[in-house]
């Protein structure tokens, strides 16, 4: 499983696509890829012999299936695209070391900017999408188009070998859900996590929907993840230590039960997708001072039940142990003099959340 190979690899918490080594941080795509997984979203199938169907033994925690994958889509030759879009192997890196985080210049930032406003306009039409019936195929369709048409580059498309234009993670997928034949469920609850190349930088973000009509349970999970998430966010200013975060979080959904994943977490953003800090969503020790042009996420996977993991054979997508539900909220964020900036923000154009209708 994915401890062992954390364990094996001397490595502790991890991030969405990224490990926190002892020294350098080290991407976990780069790990899984020793893995004897499938890629491209097919499960490794057993059983059966010459003429016989294919059975499908993996242990599945909930009732979230794998389904049938399109073929990865193209992007016009016109777009700038990061270095990763064709091997699948990023080359840029940030700083080495977790405690070394870079300032961003003011073009760093008005770069940013863009990024983040295309991110965010994808996301309200991706959102605006969801509905019963709706196939999270469909939804990575019109993820890719809408971030073409913008003459934007739809980051996860390969990046360390990922088949999609965005990840569509439901119920008890934590993150890294790959879009495929899947149709939603009235009662579902999906997070869609969108991040755009556009300029030379990267804009992130992600937002949990429902989907039809929403049991009580799974409308104040949603909510619970937002509050925390924002309480998180409006801590945040020069001089705060990146790991009173998880700390903050961790105290916010604790009156209700849930539990917080340690194992995936926010990170450093710009020209890479994924650079220093670690931003743990846990009480941690992870080091790291913010300051003014530091560029980063906050992303947190709260869960009903427990907050551990089992990893499908597809070698991306992460599903609760337990097959409980898991909700997630992100911004990519700035420290400005005064305290924070979303550059994902929310606009008059976004869809009113459900409390807020």
């Amino acid at each position: 499983g994915l401890l062992d190979l954390l364990a094996a690899a001397g490595c502790r918490a991890a991030s969405p696509m990224q490990l926190i080594a002892p020294g350098p941080a080290v991407l976990l795509a780069s790990a899984l890829a020793a893995r004897p997984a499938a890629r491209g979203g097919r499960p490794f199938c057993m059983g059966g012999g010459f003429g016989a169907a294919a059975r499908d033994t993996f242990k599945y925690s909930g009732k979230v299936r794998p389904g049938k994958q399109s073929p990865k889509r193209s992007v016009p030759k016109s777009i700038s695209k990061p270095d990763y879009w064709k091997d699948g192997q990023p080359k840029a890196r940030g700083p080495m070391l977790p405690w070394q985080i870079q300032k961003k210049s003011e073009a760093d930032i008005e770069g940013m900017r863009a990024a983040g406003r295309i991110a965010r306009e994808v996301l309200d039409l991706a959102g605006a999408a969801v509905a019963p019936g709706v196939t999270t195929e469909a939804i990575d369709a019109l993820v890719h188009e809408a971030a073409v048409s913008r003459g934007a580059y739809p980051s996860p498309l390969n990046y360390h070998g990922f088949p999609k234009s965005c990840c569509t993670s439901v119920n008890e997928v934590i993150c890294h859900g790959i879009p495929d034949s899947t149709k939603l469920r009235d009662g579902d609850i999906v997070n869609i996590d969108i991040t755009c190349y556009y300029g030379g930088y990267h804009g992130d973000c992600s937002e949990t929907f429902l989907v039809g009509e929403v049991d009580e349970a799974g409308r104040q999970l949603v909510k619970v993840t937002h509050d925390a998430w924002q309480a998180a966010i409006a801590y945040c200013a020069p001089g705060k230590e990146y790991k009173g975060i998880g700390a903050i979080i961790e105290d916010y959904i604790a009156p209700h039960g849930y539990s917080t994943v340690r194992e995936f977490c926010g990170h450093g953003v710009g020209s890479v997708f994924h650079e220093t800090p670690n931003v743990i969503h846990a009480r941690n020790n992870e080091p790291g001072t913010m300051q003014v042009g530091h560029t980063f996420t906050i992303e947190p996977m709260i869960c009903e039940g427990v907050e551990k993991h089992i990893l499908w054979r597809d070698g991306w997508t992460a599903t609760t142990k337990d097959g409980k539900r898991s909700a997630q909220f992100e911004h990519t964020l700035l420290v400005t003099p005064d305290g924070i900036e979303a550059l994902t923000a929310r606009t008059e154009n976004s869809t009113p959340f459900w409390w807020e209708k």
